[in-house]
């Protein structure tokens, strides 16, 4: 009775690595061997890049809320903190929104952050 083989599972396997290593330059994407370890890699980083992402983006909300702040008498902890006192809870991501897109509505919370603040 002959062996079995794992022939099929194996070539599966193969052609997942090399599926994923798509659009990498050279042997990265022909040959396994290199495909494997170029593919392990890039999910490494891919992996590590979603966390750093959110911290990114934390950042560009806080600069962009610390600019349009700016014509205001308030910086930006200031007002945080106004915005805690008045118990206005609405996040980073769409303060920065409102102040591009809307800034009449941002100069009313502001305004609520100055109000709470001097309260």
């Amino acid at each position: 009775m002959p062996r079995t083989s794992n022939g099929v599972a194996r070539k599966a396997k193969i052609n997942r690595i090399l599926d994923k290593a798509k659009g990498m330059r050279g042997g990265r994407s022909k040959l396994y061997r290199t495909a494997r370890s170029s593919v392990l890699k890039a999910e490494i980083y891919n992996t590590r890049d979603r966390r750093k992402n959110k911290g990114e983006f934390r950042r560009l909300w806080i600069t962009r809320i610390s600019a349009a702040l700016h014509g205001t008498d308030l910086n930006y902890s200031r007002f945080m903190g106004g915005l805690k006192k008045a118990n206005i809870e609405i996040d980073r991501k769409q303060l920065s929104e409102l102040a591009i897109h809307n800034p009449g509505a941002f100069a009313a919370i502001v305004e609520k952050a100055k109000a709470a603040l001097a309260a």
